[in-house]
């Protein structure tokens, strides 16, 4: 093998195997004789020359790596703008990568991930820089384009359809004289994936969730309480699914905070206790609501053993495709049979899944708007098979590794950027 290192770097929301993919690209590496860098809070690391040194990590850590949640070596939401808008910090990447003879990069993240990868790979080639630049699928949205499912989703979607499950016996149990609507918010901006997932719960008619509520579909308040109201009578409460990503006929997020992201993504307030105040003020019900937030995508106890081997799986590929000099593309999983469920991975070109993102499509939710159909639930289902439960510790609690992450020493001059 030629000389060279390997920089990895996560950006972006985090997932419960996110890690396991960054074990997969270590352990891959090392088997290949190749030395692994990691930017210290993704490309924002990167570009101020904080590069950990994983070699410095024992075989065991990184062994404990795979089934501990969160992102290892730090992410950000630090948006990279055109080549053009950004030149300055495109041949400042470059030039760390010269500096520490970084000749493959790979950037594990959603769409917007994907685009920046293709950038560099782009710049690299125009600076005569020999690096080659492969993107790595990672979101609990799964919106990325081309591939079946992104790794993230089936360990979010077992959590969430789990909670739903175990929330609506719950509330059953509390609904002749108390509780009688419970109303639990998903991540999920624009694609309602995981707000589908939740349907996985409702195994027969009239078990929970009674009413999602996707991005997809327009919320109609009257049609809403009018659905409401019926669940309650025939069933006796009424357990609600709503994505964040929830808005009216205008348009307009039924929850906006006012303010953006790095990414000029809109910040959600918050959707569930809009809903909950709704269902009160107008029919008068107790209403709980619940905003699981951070807790769905860090969930590595209750992870799916599908996504644990799609998260590594996409990561050795990785390895092998950026060793291989196959530049600018990203590991996707292909579903190759439906019934047994099979997959395998292929590579797929960067500029096929930059900045576009795949919606729950209409065949998927039911023609009133609130539940999934028979196709979803055959896309989904496997999606959340088989559990990949962490090691416990003695004291009752998983046995999740931090890294030691030493840096290693930096050779140019420091780069401020805005925080």
């Amino acid at each position: 093998m030629s000389q060279g290192r390997l920089l990895y770097a996560q950006s972006g929301g985090v997932t419960a195997v996110i890690n396991a993919t960054a074990a997969a690209i270590i352990d891959t590496a090392r088997r290949r004789k190749v030395p692994v860098l990691a930017a210290r809070n993704g490309i924002i690391g990167a570009l101020r020359e904080e590069l950990i040194d994983t070699t410095r990590e024992s075989a065991a850590a990184l062994r404990a790596l795979r089934h501990t949640p969160g992102g290892a070596f730090g992410s950000c939401r630090y948006k990279l703008k055109s080549i053009a808008d950004s030149r300055a910090e495109y041949e400042r990447l470059i030039a760390v990568c010269r500096a520490h003879d970084i000749r493959w990069f790979l950037y594990n993240g959603g769409n917007d991930s994907a685009d920046t990868a293709l950038k560099i790979s782009q710049v690299g080639h125009e600076m005569g820089y020999p690096l080659t630049v492969v993107g790595v699928p990672k979101t609990v949205d799964n919106d990325l384009a081309v591939t079946d499912c992104c790794p993230g989703f089936g360990s979010v979607a077992k959590y969430t359809a789990v909670a739903v499950a175990e929330a609506g016996l719950d509330v059953e149990s509390m609904s002749a004289s108390s509780t009688k609507g419970f109303i639990i918010e998903v991540m999920g901006r624009h694609a309602g994936w995981i707000a589908a997932a939740a349907g996985l719960a409702a195994r027969k008619v009239g078990e929970p969730p009674h009413l999602i509520l996707f991005p997809e579909v327009a919320f109609d308040e009257a049609a809403f309480l009018a659905r409401v109201k019926a669940t309650v009578a025939k069933v006796g409460y009424c357990a609600v699914v709503a994505s964040e990503g929830l808005r009216n006929a205008a348009g307009q997020f039924l929850a906006e905070a006012g303010t953006s992201d790095a990414f000029g993504h809109h910040q959600l307030g918050g959707v569930a206790p809009v809903l909950a105040s709704l269902v009160k003020a107008r029919l008068g019900y107790k209403c709980h609501w619940a905003l699981p937030d951070y807790l769905q995508r860090s969930a590595r106890h209750i992870a799916s053993r599908t996504d644990a081997e799609q998260a590594w799986a996409v990561g050795k590929a990785a390895v092998e495709y950026a060793l291989a000099g196959r530049n600018a593309v990203m590991p996707v999983i292909v579903r190759t049979s439906e019934s047994p469920y099979r997959w395998k991975i292929e590579a797929a070109p960067l500029a096929r899944i930059a900045n576009r993102e795949k919606k729950l499509p209409k065949g998927y939710i039911t023609r009133d708007g609130y539940g999934i159909t028979a196709a979803a639930r055959r896309y989904l289902e496997p999606l959340i098979r088989g559990e990949d439960a962490p090691p416990y510790r003695r004291d009752g609690l998983p046995d999740y590794v931090r890294l030691d992450k030493v840096l290693v020493r930096r050779k140019l001059a420091p780069y401020a950027i805005a925080d």
